[in-house]
């Protein structure tokens, strides 16, 4: 008896892998099929005779295989297999391939990857502005890792820092306690709230709901929220806390391709960039401003025709890009906002600081959190197991609602989390049984939907 092999699927003429795959086939995910091809594959399981096994070819032995070597997912933590070097696992990531070693395909290409830090221009500090009074802008959830960028950027580099903080229902206790915290630590910082009607608030929760399963849409409500206000007071910079497993994380899901992580720094592209803008009577722009640009427009007018014939794209921020549309009155000024920045050129950088340097080299959570609390005003989160995501109530519910959807074959976006936990088990200076227990316990790889669930749908009714 032959089976299509787990975690690959029919879908019209192609077939699609729901998975992480091993190196060198990492994101061979996608087969063309033949319609006697398709047609055969959909008529699995059954016995084959030898002429179909012929015409199936290579899939033979890889995508079709006998019952004997049908992989299967596991049914929870204690039975799923893990990576030896770091915590990825089999449940967590249904599909995941191991080497023969037993390295996960993140620490089986941890040399080809070292030098991916962020799709944005990666800095240590930024110069002294002098046509605005702020050096940059941080948008700021009062969470682990924007407030130690909180904390570098102004005690550390002495910068005349906007923290532009964007509420939302569900902000943790913890993360409303040390934005006030943080406010008294930090005297020079000026600190900014803002937040959407309930009404439209609302109204987005409702349709991303009904397309992702979940309501999360940060940061990209913030930047719908004060990119006019940057624009107008000419911040310089502006950048987000990010764990640096995030933005590897990226590489990992598919959202960009390795040649997004050197586009910063390409002289010939970025020259043939500004050489398109002249032509069209706008000014060039610098590095950071190119990549706000390209978000900004993203999130206003939607997907670039390059980016989706090329295969890559962000399916949580197409999905906030659909929801978007459901609150024109805020959407259109913002567009308006996107042009007019484009026309004159005043675009604030966005750039990105690579905490694993800030930090000597490796950004240790523990350490981290200690110098937090002593110099920050911070609040940790009630459960001290949890460190990956500390500024939201619903991370669990986003955690389940990706697991889920992925699981069952309904997205092929891997779970943020589950990819960001592992890659940061390698160097985060926690021990493996602490990494097991924050998934088993405090993220919302769970079998049934986290209580908080309840909240998160009460605002998509």
């Amino acid at each position: 008896m032959y089976y299509l092999q787990n975690r690959w699927r029919l879908e019209g003429r192609k077939l699609y892998y729901y998975g992480l795959r091993r190196p060198p086939y990492l994101f061979k995910n996608r087969v063309k099929l033949s319609a006697k091809k398709a047609s055969l594959i959909s008529s699995l399981p059954r016995e084959l005779d030898a002429r179909e096994i012929r015409l199936l070819g290579k899939l033979a032995g890889e995508q079709v295989v006998e019952e004997k070597d049908l992989r299967r997912s596991p049914d929870g933590f204690d039975d799923a297999v893990f990576c030896i070097d770091c915590c990825a696992n089999d449940y967590m990531i249904p599909g995941i391939e191991f080497d023969a070693e037993g390295r996960c395909p993140m620490c089986a290409s941890a040399e080809k990857t070292r030098d991916l830090v962020a799709v944005l221009p990666v800095v240590e500090s930024v110069p002294v502005s002098d046509v605005s009074e702020y050096d940059i802008a941080l948008f700021y959830t009062g969470g682990k890792d924007s407030t130690y960028l909180l904390y570098y950027l102004s005690k550390k580099l002495g910068l005349r820092v906007l923290a532009l903080t964007w509420e939302i229902p569900f902000m943790s206790d913890s993360a409303r306690a040390s934005i006030e915290g943080a406010k008294r630590a930090f005297p020079d910082v000026r600190f900014i709230s803002r937040k959407l009607e309930d009404a439209d608030i609302r109204k987005v929760y409702k349709k991303l709901l009904s397309i992702s399963g979940n309501t999360c849409a940060c940061p990209s409500l913030a930047y719908v929220l004060f990119y006019e206000e940057l624009v107008k007071l000419r911040v310089p910079y502006f950048a987000a806390g990010n764990e640096p497993a995030q933005m590897l994380g990226l590489y990992f899901n598919h959202f960009a391709p390795k040649i997004a992580f050197t586009f910063a720094k390409n002289k010939p592209l970025n020259l043939l960039f500004n050489v398109g803008r002249v032509l069209s009577f706008r000014p060039p722009l610098r590095p950071g401003q190119r990549q706000t640009l390209m978000a900004m427009k993203q999130l206003a007018f939607g997907d670039s025709p390059v980016k989706r014939i090329a295969g890559y794209g962000d399916e949580l921020v197409r999905n906030i890009v659909i929801a978007l549309r459901e609150i024109p009155d805020v959407l259109e000024p913002f567009g308006k906002a996107v042009r007019r920045s484009s026309r004159t050129g005043r675009i604030p950088a966005f750039v990105h600081f690579d905490l694993n340097a800030v930090c000597g080299g490796s950004y240790d959570w523990e350490k981290v959190k200690e110098t937090l609390v002593e110099e920050c005003g911070w609040v940790p989160p009630a459960d001290g197991g949890k460190a990956l995501h500390t500024s939201c109530k619903i991370e669990r519910c986003k955690d389940y609602t990706q697991f889920v959807r992925f699981r069952d074959f309904k997205s092929r976006m891997i779970p943020f989390s589950a990819i960001e936990i592992s890659l940061a088990s390698r160097n985060c200076g926690r021990t493996r049984e602490q990494m097991i227990y924050e998934m088993k316990v405090v993220l919302g790889f769970t079998k049934e939907p986290p209580c908080e669930c309840a909240l998160m749908e009460e605002y998509g009714k």
